[in-house]
């Protein structure tokens, strides 16, 4: 894969910006977008390229990293009339957490127009991914993953290969469906040790010991803890992901309802106001829930 142009990157958010970021210690010029010149600015801050639109993204670039909110978005940067106008040679690596069945006819779309398109929603936040921890699950034809692969190792310390477009994004609405109970068990289980007067960081390394260790523990237990909860992945983002997983559910016949369970837990923190902060904020809900009972 040639690196003579620069890689492309639109949606400079908490994970874009961690994947510009990656680009940019690997070595490539990154060009990136985002509608909050904020977000522009502190990509030229880094070292990369700001860019005015989308277009001016898929003008410098032949192969871009899209990491916008949803399935809507990524459906008008490639086809809206004022998108990014990709054409015949672009690659797009998409790494958004989108509705499967959507991708897998985009992907078919946008085909037609010459452009290699290869799904690759990452396992991780941006803490995560910043470091070099995310895993790429990817939907595509195998051959586009390869030569994609410089970008995709810079990314990602893995990439795995699960079918056509649409594979990624039903693999990855499961691994976050995990994620999100692994969270909630972990507040709940750390509000009633606390309601029981046990010192938390103590005993948060016992669970890391203990049959009932997961890798959330790692890092979301001292957040959790400590009530900090600057934002590695936002809460919104968690209760548009698991809207998204009750969509697919009900069209494949599936009940989730320990997923019913945390998407109420989601929305109550949100009405409380804090969606913009971390999803680990799900512990601040066990505890409200302890003091409304007087405990």
């Amino acid at each position: 894969m040639s690196t003579s142009r620069p890689i492309g990157v639109i949606g400079l958010g908490l994970i874009g910006t961690s994947l510009a970021q990656r680009l940019l210690h690997a070595g490539f010029e990154v060009a990136g977008f985002d509608i909050a010149v904020e977000r522009r600015d502190n990509l030229a801050r880094l070292g990369g390229i700001a860019c005015a639109s989308a277009r001016e993204v898929g003008e410098r670039c032949k192969q871009i990293v899209f990491a916008v909110f949803n399935t809507d978005q990524v459906e008008a940067v490639l086809e809206a009339s004022d998108g990014a106008h990709l054409g015949s040679d672009h690659t797009v690596i998409c790494t958004s957490t989108c509705d499967p069945d959507r991708i897998e006819a985009l992907a078919a779309r946008v085909a037609k127009r010459g452009i290699h398109f290869l799904e690759a929603p990452l396992s991780g936040n941006s803490d995560q991914i910043a470091k070099g921890n995310g895993i790429a699950l990817i939907g595509g034809e195998r051959v586009v993953m390869d030569s994609a692969l410089p970008v995709l190792n810079a990314l990602c310390k893995q990439s795995y290969h699960l079918g056509p477009a649409g594979s990624g994004g039903r693999a990855k609405l499961a691994v976050n469906l995990i994620g999100g109970l692994n969270r909630a068990v972990m507040a709940e289980g750390l509000a009633f040790a606390e309601s029981m007067g046990l010192e938390l960081v103590p005993f948060l390394e016992v669970l890391k010991g203990s049959a009932a260790y997961s890798r959330t523990m790692d890092n979301r237990g001292l957040k959790m803890i400590n009530s900090d909860y600057a934002p590695h992945a936002w809460l919104t983002q968690s209760l548009k992901d698991f809207t998204l997983m009750h969509e697919v559910a009900a069209r494949v016949g599936q009940e989730l309802p320990l997923a019913t369970l945390y998407t109420e837990i989601v929305e109550s923190c949100i009405a409380h106001g804090d969606g913009q902060l971390d999803n680990s904020v799900v512990m601040q809900e066990m505890r409200r829930r302890r003091k409304q009972r007087g405990n």
